[in-house]
């Protein structure tokens, strides 16, 4: 095999470094340049999308927090409407309880007193009806009717005795 000779080492070394050399400035200038500025854009470009994706994520934390700011606020006037109207609705409920306790205690008055009417027209009917039970007794058990004006005093004494 020629290429084990050492005869032929010294040109073999020298195509060797030649093809080496040769390569290794074609890398250096052409290809190897080319490939920096490939793998810099991508750089570029992946710094460039995570710089978005940190501005992005700062816009929706403060979307986020603007939005439960508004919840927040949002939730706080529904409690105060919600209140307000509580209270307003207690205080009308207060107003009609009071104007109904005032009606009915004005009814209460009312059928007291024509409970008192009733009870002095019934007690003068008793009155009535006792003078004339009174003088039917005394005209059956006399045989003759009885004075009236007597019949009445004896029948107020009898009903002051008895506290009516």
């Amino acid at each position: 095999m020629p290429q084990f000779d050492p005869t032929f080492f010294a040109p073999q070394l020298f195509w060797l470094l030649l093809t080496f050399v040769t390569l290794y400035v074609l890398m250096n200038t052409v290809a190897l340049p080319k490939i920096g500025a490939v793998l810099e854009e991508r750089q570029r470009k992946i710094d460039d999308n995570l710089d978005k994706a940190a501005h992005l994520k700062a816009e929706a934390e403060a979307a986020v927090a603007a939005y439960e700011r508004a919840l927040s606020e949002s939730r706080a006037h529904a409690h105060a409407v919600i209140k307000e109207a509580s209270d307003r609705l207690a205080h009308e409920a207060d107003e009609r309880n009071r104007a109904l306790a005032a009606r009915l205690a004005e009814q209460i008055k009312a059928g007291e007193v024509r409970i008192n009417q009733a009870k002095t027209e019934a007690l003068a009917n008793v009155r009535d009806v006792a003078a004339d039970v009174a003088g039917s007794i005394v005209a059956r058990l006399v045989g003759s009717d009885a004075d009236a004006g007597r019949l009445q005093t004896a029948v107020a004494s009898a009903l002051e005795e008895h506290g009516k």
